[in-house]
């Protein structure tokens, strides 16, 4: 019986796959609504979009997404180009990179022939690709390079303007063995294909001067439209205008029978005798204001790109539009967001360095929707259905009622959502004297509130900046309530207020501009403290507190501009008469340093380990120990998916260990071990399980119970790692103690509570 058994566990363990082996440690959320370029063959549609691309196959259906995840850059791309023939789609960036994508195996080469030119670093964008006889034209802001696709080596680099000088050329055509390039500044130049001199610029001819915003062959016709808004075709040695448009093209281009020229709001399309047949103006799209950026035709759809709304196909023949991105968040740049076990929301902002909501996205304050991921879908609320609330700055989920959140306004109050749908805004004239007021001097609604969070009781607390009662909380029971912060801000004008945390003493620490760090308790006589600049009044680095978190052992973590503070205990705020909050000391290269010195801080979140997150504003995502003396990983968009260095928010699905991170290029999240404790270890499981030869990573062992004793033993009962957890997720390298890789075989894990009240026993395969 015990041997049939036996027999039974290996069976087990082969056919059950508990998690993927592949390293899925990383995901990628990117927005694909800012089209910036696509490129076509008879059965492929490839688009990019601001740093992402997706690629659509006709005959399969299958749509594909790449991302940083993948390996693109986070940088903006600025061009992509798909060639049929070599099976390669070439990525154009702003920054002059070019990134080669092999359809057969996935492969990316990264070029940066260009990147390292010794030329201005503004003038190496990629704005066109011309494949021609294997070589690619590749138009930039400095001339024309080639790029063989055979050989995927760069070729000659023409500098074409006047004297050899260095012009940016939008487009090239080739017609009639001559090549021509079309300049945003200084006409169109051509040159004999054949010349092989062309790197000379005395071999280039100037046949229309002024400006040019692209160039294409069409039909027996050269075509070209100039940043005026006129299309001209050569004539002879001359170009002569055809048509003149309300507005200048953004894209020219032909597909088969058809020429597309496409403007900020039409795309005109024309047979091949250059007569006009569909004007497809931005306005027929229904309920949503578009501008258009590229547009072409693949069997009569027209397939058009728009700078914040993805790309819309519509049958050339009716009015039907489909829109037919990837879902995705509504924009990259996600100013903040929250996380619960079951959804994930987002918005984008906000307000400037210098909290200003009219700084932030122009000259007034931002209008954009809300984004939602829940059941691995998107929903989107757009603006038009906020009634007008706009600098959306901040999101909070109940947690005692996932289905209830707060969205906080720095501009027009608060905004309550049932159910995924706008219940209710609070704001001067629905909250009674004693919940929020405009500022004074300024517009009715201009109501700054920023930072939320929940009290054990079910209480909301937010803050109110340039607001003598800056500290408010709409409480369970609906009333309002108002508390006066005079008695701590040195100017109202400048009294900004950031984020909140509460502690387990109830104490409300809020976050300033220009004051520091501010703790509040109405149970103490609305005691109020704070902690500033200066070795007796917070020993803060700045006043400018960025972001506050409160961990596991009631240590405080404090991020400011200029670095990184912690109070040893909130207990201070009520026990003592001064708060000092002391630098974390590393050594590093046998040197004593700061942790973080002079880094500015945006985000600091604690896991289910009690380890600590930590976002920056220009040096991407630091994860440190519980006590921060170990940095467990820096994250980088040069070592990691990361698109931005420039991190605005961090948050943690505790139930999974997904920890989310929202930057100013998209968002990307991390599968590590911050899972929250669990009550009991009923839920306790391990993946991989088994752990085959070609996985690298470490065997994790979730659903435990915090300070739970997790000791691993082979089948023959020898110890090969003991740990207690801190949160409700641990990690085994798959090493006896760290000195070398266990064998192949069955490993048993034994888990028990602090007090030995319960166990559970599992077991994980290894196979080498």
């Amino acid at each position: 019986m015990k041997k049939l058994n036996l027999v039974f566990l290996f069976i087990l363990f082969f056919t059950q796959i508990a998690l993927s082996q592949e390293n899925a440690l990383w995901r990628g959320y990117f927005s694909y609504n800012e089209v910036k370029d696509l490129s076509q063959s008879s059965n492929k549609l490839v688009v990019a979009s601001e740093n992402a691309i997706f690629s659509k196959n006709f005959s399969s259906g299958e749509v594909k997404t790449t991302n940083t995840i993948d390996g693109l850059s986070g940088q903006t791309i600025s061009s992509i180009y798909y060639s049929s023939n070599y099976k390669k789609t070439i990525v154009g960036y702003e920054n002059g990179l070019l990134i080669v994508i092999n359809e057969i195996d996935g492969k990316m080469t990264y070029v940066v022939d260009i990147i390292n030119k010794s030329i201005p670093s503004n003038v190496k964008r990629v704005n066109h690709f011309l494949e021609y006889n294997d070589i690619v034209y590749v138009s930039c802001d400095f001339g024309i390079v080639q790029y063989n696709l055979a050989t995927l080596q760069f070729g000659d680099t023409y500098i074409i303007g006047d004297n050899g000088t260095q012009i940016a050329v939008s487009q090239t055509a080739i017609f009639n063995n001559m090549i021509y390039a079309a300049t945003l500044n200084n006409g169109i130049r051509s040159a004999s294909i054949n010349n092989s001199n062309l790197i000379d610029y005395n071999q280039w001819t100037t046949i229309a001067f002024f400006g040019w915003s692209g160039i294409e062959v069409f039909e027996n016709n050269l075509i070209a439209t100039t940043t005026a808004g006129n299309i001209q075709k050569l004539q002879g040695n001359s170009f002569v205008n055809v048509e003149t448009l309300a507005q200048p093209a953004v894209d020219i281009r032909s597909s088969g029978n058809y020429l597309i020229i496409t403007t900020n709001n039409h795309v005109y399309i024309y047979n091949s005798s250059l007569s006009q047949i569909a004007d497809i103006n931005s306005i027929q799209i229904p309920n949503v204001i578009v501008q258009f950026t590229c547009a072409t035709i693949i069997d009569d759809t027209v397939i058009m790109g728009t700078l914040e709304n993805g790309v819309f196909n519509k049958k050339l023949n009716n009015l039907v539009f489909e829109s037919s991105s990837p879902e995705g968040p509504l924009r990259n740049n996600i100013f903040a967001i929250s996380s619960s076990s079951n959804s994930l929301w987002a918005v984008y902002g906000g307000y400037s360095f210098f909290y200003n909501p009219y700084a932030y996205n122009g000259n007034s304050p931002a209008k954009f929707g809300i984004s939602k991921l829940s059941d691995k879908r998107w929903l989107s609320i757009p603006y038009e259905d906020l009634l007008g609330s706009r600098a959306l700055s901040r999101i909070i989920i109940n947690p005692n009622n996932e289905k209830q959140v707060f969205v906080s306004s720095y501009y027009s109050g608060l905004l309550e959502f049932e159910n995924d749908q706008l219940k209710k805004v609070y704001n001067a004239s629905n909250t009674g004297s004693d919940g929020l007021k405009s500022i004074p001097g300024q517009v009715p609604d201009d109501i700054r509130i920023n930072g939320t969070a929940f009290d054990k009781s079910g209480n909301l607390w937010l803050n109110s900046s340039i607001d003598k009662r800056g500290l408010k909380v709409f409480k369970n029971n609906g009333q309002w309530q108002s508390y006066d912060m005079s008695s701590i801000y040195e100017k109202l004008n400048v009294f900004n207020l950031g984020r909140i945390a509460v502690d387990k003493n109830g104490t409300k620490w809020l976050t300033t501009q220009n004051d520091g760090l501010i703790g509040f308790n109405e149970n103490y006589r609305n005691l109020t403290r704070n902690l500033k600049e200066g070795a007796d009044t917070g020993n803060l680095p700045s006043n400018y507190a960025c972001s506050v978190a409160i961990d596991n052992r009631n240590q405080m973590w404090i991020g400011t501009n200029k670095g990184l503070r912690v109070l040893s205990s909130v207990d201070s705020f009520i026990s003592s008469q001064s708060l000092i909050a002391q630098p974390i000391i590393i050594l590093e290269d046998n040197l004593a340093q700061e942790l973080l010195y002079q880094q500015f801080i945006t985000d600091i979140v604690v896991d289910g380990s009690n380890n600590k997150w930590l976002a920056t504003a220009d040096s991407g995502v630091f994860l440190v120990s519980s006590d921060g003396q170990k940095t467990i990983h820096h994250f980088t968009e040069n070592n990691s998916p990361l698109p931005s260095n420039t991190i605005n928010d961090i948050d943690i699905n505790g139930l999974t260990g997904e920890v989310f991170i929202a930057t100013t290029k998209g968002m990307v999240s991390f599968k590590g071990t911050a899972t929250d404790a669990n009550e009991t270890l009923n839920n306790v499981y391990v993946y991989p399980n088994p752990v085959r030869p070609e996985f690298t990573g470490t065997v994790k062992i979730s659903g435990l119970i915090d300070k739970a004793t997790v000791k691993i033993a082979d089948i023959g009962g020898n110890l090969v790692y003991e740990t207690t957890s801190e949160g409700g997720t641990i990690e085994w390298d798959t090493t006896a103690f760290g000195k070398y890789k266990v064998a192949s075989g069955v490993y048993v894990i034994f888990i028990s509570a602090e007090n030995g009240g319960e166990t559970k026993v599992k077991k994980v395969m290894i196979i080498r």
